[in-house]
């Protein structure tokens, strides 16, 4: 079966997968009810899903604001990470909010997330400031990090 990688704007219908996957990657997960507040009321929200043969596999949220984004949330069902699929992933939503007019991106990683950062920083990404007790799981920090478009 040949694999095929699709990516979209999310639909208020892939909500409930999506959750799933908040659920497999985060210690505090956004509610289904955040989702969906993001696609119907949020009219800076932009949402891209990454599917593998017609399945939801991962998804990245931003907000666009003028020119400027900020990623809410990016994240992968767990038995797809480590293949290079969030790097592709990022750099479809990068293209996406590009064509929008965006002219630079930002947000927040745990401190310990060393194998995200990795990947910011291959894309561009430099570290900007550290938010104290960002993550209200642990009061880890989170390292918010920038890049220009």
């Amino acid at each position: 079966m040949k694999v095929t990688i699709k990516f979209r704007l999310m639909e208020i219908k892939d909500i409930d997968e999506v959750v799933k996957i908040e659920e497999q990657s985060f210690a505090t997960p956004w509610s289904r009810e955040a989702f969906y507040n993001e696609l119907t009321n949020n009219q800076f929200s932009t949402y891209i899903v990454m599917e593998e043969n017609e399945q939801i596999i991962g998804y990245c949220g931003t907000w666009i604001i003028v020119d400027e984004v900020h990623i809410t949330n990016i994240a992968l069902l767990p038995s797809y990470r480590g293949k290079g699929l969030g790097e592709l992933l990022l750099r479809n939503v990068i293209n996406v909010v590009k064509e929008m007019g965006a002219q630079s991106m930002t947000l927040e990683v745990r401190v310990s997330n060393y194998t995200a950062q990795s990947l910011y920083r291959k894309l561009g990404f430099q570290p900007g400031g550290t938010r104290r007790n960002y993550y209200s799981d642990n009061n880890e920090d989170a390292l918010v990090m920038w890049v220009n478009l």
